[in-house]
């Protein structure tokens, strides 16, 4: 509970609370209107993720550098930039048949904000705090996800990571913040001025989604959780997915479909070890082990097997 000194409002100076001249009569348009100068907003959206690509690129390498030593990345938010992160790490275990804690999201508030705002939960640093030192170590990196770059909780989040020793990184709204968070990445997505002033679900929330997907993707493929730009790593949990593993293996061999099928079941449902045996020609035993030489890495595998060293 935050005590009720600190129940104070705040003014936030980001360019996502500013009011947008070039929407200012959107109440007074019609529907069609109102959706096409929506629309007309966020085309600036993919710009401001891509002229942040080289800090979001340093988050990949550290991301991969901790996961693969050991450690596990840890998002942190409140409110649009919470749900998305949750929305992030929830994605990827079916994907690409990561460890579920490989990526862990921190929520203001926890289950219950996700489906409605709890009031105050975003301005308790001590909570964010409390949710890094519970659950992370120093070998971990702590990634916080904020619009205006100085949500409380998000900051705790990253306050605590600093004195743990793990590394950090803030993905961020709000350029005029970029000197003052003590991270080792500093991601800013500047989108400028909302549709609606303040509503950060919009332009902000956008960018934040992108950036989030792309962090997370580009570490699966340094993980070796692809192949070329198939999804070898997947979980069939239905119907849908089994078809596509078995088109995954026939995309990628040329093969036919009933050979492809064949392989993934004498390999058990696990299509690096299906895809290796049918580049390969090698049997499943040894598919399996040169995957596990190569960290799962199939390109890797198949050039063990090549050169003999599986």
């Amino acid at each position: 509970m935050i005590p009720a000194a600190r129940r104070r409002a705040v003014d936030v100076n980001s360019p996502t609370e500013q009011r947008n001249p070039r929407t200012l009569e959107i109440d007074r348009l019609p529907t069609l209107d109102v959706l096409r100068l929506i629309n007309d907003e966020d085309r600036a959206v993919a710009d401001a993720v891509g002229a942040a690509l080289p800090d979001l690129a340093r988050a990949v390498d550290i991301a991969v550098d901790v996961l693969r030593g050991g450690g596990r990345v840890h998002y942190a938010g409140a409110g649009t930039s919470g749900r998305l992160a949750v929305l992030d790490a929830a994605e990827l275990v079916p994907t690409y048949n990561v460890p579920p804690d490989w990526f862990l999201a921190h929520h203001a508030g926890g289950p219950a904000a996700l489906l409605r705002a709890v009031e105050n939960v975003e301005d308790d640093d001590t909570a964010g705090a409390a949710a890094i030192e519970r659950h992370a170590s120093g070998a971990d990196f702590v990634v916080g996800v904020a619009a205006s770059g100085r949500t409380p909780f998000v900051l705790g989040a990253l306050a605590a990571a600093r004195r743990m020793g793990a590394r950090s990184a803030m993905i961020a709204g709000n350029p005029g913040v970029s000197r003052q968070v003590d991270v080792d990445v500093m991601v800013v997505l500047d989108t400028g001025p909302e549709a609606i002033a303040g509503s950060t679900r919009m332009k902000a929330g956008t960018a934040q989604k992108m950036a989030l997907t792309a962090f997370s993707t580009a570490v699966m493929v340094r993980m070796g959780r692809t192949y070329s730009n198939l999804m070898v790593s997947l979980v069939a949990t239905n119907a849908k997915l089994r078809g596509r593993m078995v088109r995954i293996l026939r995309e990628a061999t040329g093969l036919g479909e009933r050979e492809c099928a064949t392989a993934l079941a004498e390999a058990n449902g696990d299509v690096k070890t299906a895809l290796v045996r049918l580049l390969s020609g090698v049997d499943v035993q040894r598919a399996a082990a040169a995957l596990a030489k190569a960290d799962g890495h199939v390109r890797e595998a198949l050039a063990r097997l090549a050169a003999g060293d599986d």
